[in-house]
């Protein structure tokens, strides 16, 4: 019988640390990051991959994996191969932007959460896939979360609108809304108003201070 050699596909690292945001900040987590262009990056086969996380996780505490880094889904099958070999006792987070809904379905029985991410204000079909990719989720009975990192161009309209749109495809996702770096959440009233009319739409919407590097990772 041929051997079917094992996939293999270029990681950032393999580093322990403390998640920067969304629904599991500041949880301890071993990060299998996917290399983005012109970052140092070592090929690992699926084998080796899932030795390294079998050995990581037997040897450190960890909350969960996270599955993070440049446009993780593009490597699907590999993921796929990678923790069916591994077979990891702890939770598994998909970190993602949420453009690849196609690939979600193939993430069930082992991704325990999707955190889909949104940088800035929402546009277009970017957003539009999001939601097809928090719809793809809840079908395959995969946890859910959406975080809205919030910067000088998001508007109090922007964060709402997110929010009915996620209420409408998922009433069991969770909502994270990070400030941007540096504002002062204490004496801003904006904050306490928004969430006040953000809670009427949705459950589970929560305020949440990132963790800055190097303590916070992703």
């Amino acid at each position: 019988m041929a051997h079917t050699p094992s996939p293999s596909a270029a990681l950032a690292g393999i580093p322990a640390g403390l998640q920067a945001q969304g629904l599991w900040t500041g949880r301890r987590q071993l990060f299998v990051r996917f290399a983005a262009e012109g970052e140092t990056a070592t090929m690992y086969t699926a084998d080796a991959l899932a030795g390294e996380i079998r050995r990581g996780t037997s040897r450190s505490a960890y909350h969960s994996i996270s599955i993070s880094g440049r446009d993780p889904l593009t490597n699907v099958e590999y993921i796929c191969a990678v923790f069916d070999k591994s077979n990891p006792a702890i939770p598994v987070m998909l970190d993602d932007d949420g453009q690849r809904p196609e690939a979600i379905r193939e993430l069930e029985g082992f991704v325990t959460l999707a955190q889909f991410t949104v940088d800035g204000p929402p546009a277009g079909a970017p957003a539009d896939r999001l939601f097809e990719s928090l719809a793809a989720a809840s079908k395959a009975g995969i946890d859910q979360a959406i975080v809205l990192n919030v910067d000088e161009r998001t508007t109090d309209a922007h964060v709402l609108r997110m929010i009915e749109r996620a209420h409408g495809v998922s009433e069991a996702a969770s909502i994270v809304v990070h400030p941007a770096a540096g504002v002062a959440v204490d004496r801003d009233r904006r904050w306490s108003i928004l969430f006040e009319r953000a809670v009427a739409l949705h459950r589970d919407v929560r305020l949440v201070l990132r963790l800055p590097p190097p303590t916070g990772m992703r």
